[in-house]
């Protein structure tokens, strides 16, 4: 079963549940499938990996409103966004542990040569097909800025 039907038929099972934060953070997210196949000039079909794009950027903004929340000292907030995080998560692919993105890291650089910061760029270009939507893009060039420097 492909993603979209997948997140649609859990929809409707979370509404016959009566799931109430299930069934909105997966109406939002269908929603924002629907916002991407219908964004430019020409109406298109998200394929898996689209959709899968579309997950990880949603759950991005559910990490940084969880940390706005929890900075602001609005506890409930940040619980309803890691909840909602949670739900999205179950849709992504398994994330990279660090010491998996360290390795891939290493890997890549190795794999491209790269030496000294300016070389970020390639090894990042290289880095994004490896762990496409396995790990947050922040931490990945946080981790090849280090080991490039080091």
């Amino acid at each position: 079963m492909a993603l979209k039907e997948q997140l649609r038929a859990d929809l409707t099972t979370a509404i016959k549940a009566r799931d109430e934060l299930s069934s909105s953070t997966l109406r939002m997210v269908l929603t924002a499938i629907t916002n991407e196949e219908v964004a430019g000039k020409q109406a298109r079909q998200l394929s898996d990996d689209d959709i899968v794009k579309v997950l990880s950027r949603e759950a991005k903004k559910r990490r940084e409103a969880y940390d706005a929340y929890t900075q602001a000292g609005r506890a409930e907030l940040a619980e309803r966004e890691q909840a909602e995080l949670g739900v999205i998560e179950t849709y992504l692919p398994q994330q990279l542990t660090g010491d998996e993105v360290n390795a891939l890291v290493r890997e890549t650089i190795a794999e491209t040569g790269a030496e000294g910061p300016q070389a970020m760029g390639q090894v990042m270009k290289a880095l994004t097909l490896k762990v496409a939507g396995r790990a947050d893009g922040a931490k990945v060039a946080a981790e090849v800025r280090r080991q490039l420097a080091g």
